[in-house]
């Protein structure tokens, strides 16, 4: 099989492995346990929440592990408003979040929040003069995600950092796609909250940070002992925590060479299905875009027929079938893509370990294919 949805998610890498080890045996201690066994699992949390710092540019302490992005993004929606909700009841969003946003905005909405979902452009990127004429004095959030997970397209929030700032607005980005793929640095970005996603940089599923900055609050989402400074209850996941940070400290010094690996497959794809498909359409901007993330559209084909005839092939669509019905993504039908362009959308995202040889093979497969549909 040929690998090509890397932004659904990443195998382990096997420096991870290794490193976590031991704490799948010997090393089982609780660390908020007092004696050796204790000490030393407190002291590998506490050096896996270091080197997420140190990939973020912040401090450890502002740092808080989670089981997912999900629970990060729902934790800052719903955290902020409960803080604030006596400033106002009022936060600001785009329409091409992931899920996780988006459910929780509409979860507020019926709560009686208010929620403005601010649109991109064709290429999928937010104005951010958008979100100031967005934004009220009774707004408390912004929510805008860094990178896409469908199209790659980057959003320029360290612009609207500064547009939140002169509002006093908090500001959290989704950064689940970026973190690993691209620079990524809390203070460049100016951020008040950023969610990091374990699975999409060569850790485990089932653990992400938070970053939290110094002085923000935020309303529990669990309610139990002291752990992670008081913030999220639960005996903290030792094993998932160090492979996090294993993970980070990899990304943190391969990140210059992996951007030029992955630009430089995802590239030979585009050129070699654009060779064998004149008519190929790309979703999103041809610059501001993850290194690793081709959307492209075959016109008057339907997506999910060309992949569902590569077994070979593990690649995602940019539409949902239902029954006899093609639906375009959210994010494909926020940038106004037309229907006929929109159903033949493939998402094909490389990585660390996709090979020159690779993406022949895959191009060679998606022509092979489209040539026998149309």
């Amino acid at each position: 099989m040929i690998y090509l949805d890397y932004n659904a998610t990443t195998p382990l890498a096997e420096e991870v492995v290794r490193g976590l080890q031991p704490y799948l045996h010997e090393e089982y201690g609780n660390p908020s346990s007092d004696y050796a066994l204790g000490q030393r699992a407190r002291a590998a949390v506490a050096g896996a929440r270091t080197q997420v710092a140190a990939l973020l540019g912040a401090q450890p302490e502002e740092i808080v592990f989670v089981s997912s992005a999900t629970e990060a993004n729902n934790w800052v929606l719903k955290g902020v408003t409960h803080q604030r909700r006596e400033r106002g009841r009022h936060l600001i969003t785009t329409t091409i979040e992931h899920p996780a946003v988006l459910n929780p905005c509409l979860f507020l909405l019926e709560e009686g929040w208010e929620v403005s979902f601010v649109r991109v452009d064709g290429r999928g990127l937010v104005d951010p003069e958008d979100i100031r004429r967005a934004i009220r004095p009774e707004t408390v959030l912004i929510s805008v995600m860094l990178a896409n997970n469908e199209t790659g397209a980057i959003q320029p929030v360290a612009a609207i950092s500064q547009i939140a700032r002169e509002h006093g607005v908090a500001l959290h980005t989704d950064a689940a796609q970026a973190v690993g793929k691209i620079p990524v640095n809390v203070q460049d970005l100016g951020v008040d909250f950023l969610t990091v996603a374990g699975h999409k940089l060569y850790a485990p599923k089932g653990i992400g940070a938070l970053y939290i900055r110094s002085g923000q609050r935020l309303t529990p989402l669990l309610h139990g002992a002291a752990q992670e400074g008081g913030r999220r209850a639960g005996t903290e996941n030792v094993i998932l925590d160090v492979a996090l940070g294993l993970a980070c400290d990899l990304a943190k010094d391969r990140l210059a060479a992996d951007m030029v690996h992955l630009q430089a497959r995802r590239d030979q794809l585009h050129e070699l299905l654009q060779a064998g498909w004149p008519g190929l359409v790309l979703n999103g901007p041809v610059q501001e875009r993850l290194p690793n993330t081709l959307n492209v559209s075959f016109p008057g084909l339907s997506g999910a027929e060309i992949l569902a005839g590569i077994p070979d092939l593990a690649a995602s669509t940019g539409a949902a079938c239902h029954g006899p019905e093609v639906k375009l993504s959210h994010v494909l039908a926020a940038m106004g893509v037309p229907p006929h362009i929109g159903q033949g959308a493939v998402r094909l995202s490389v990585g660390r370990g996709t090979t020159a040889a690779d993406i022949e093979q895959a191009a060679d497969l998606l022509l092979e294919r489209v040539r026998t549909l149309a």
